[in-house]
């Protein structure tokens, strides 16, 4: 599952695909470069997963990356799920 929301204006967008890849994350890249307004910028806080990063993903202009620091759940709340869904 691939998702993204602007807290701004709480406009989403995801995908469900089978396959986390740089492929699958370009597809993300494009649903979420559709959905912004135009003539707006999104910028996304990412985790360092390797197809987030990956030099073959294709980024759309209107967007910009910006990686976490690894190991960093006070920045990234998705971690915190995770660890809780680990201990229980």
């Amino acid at each position: 599952m691939f998702g993204a929301i602007c807290p701004k204006v709480g406009k989403a967008a995801g995908l469900v695909l089978p396959y986390c890849n740089t492929a699958a994350m370009s597809l993300h890249l494009a649903e979420i470069s559709a959905a912004v307004v135009p003539g707006a910028h999104a910028v996304l806080l990412l985790d360092q997963a390797g197809w987030h990063l990956s030099e073959k993903l294709e980024v759309p202009p209107n967007i910009t990356l910006i990686p976490l620091p690894p190991k960093c759940p006070e920045l990234n709340p998705v971690e915190n799920t995770r660890q809780f869904m680990r201990d229980n």
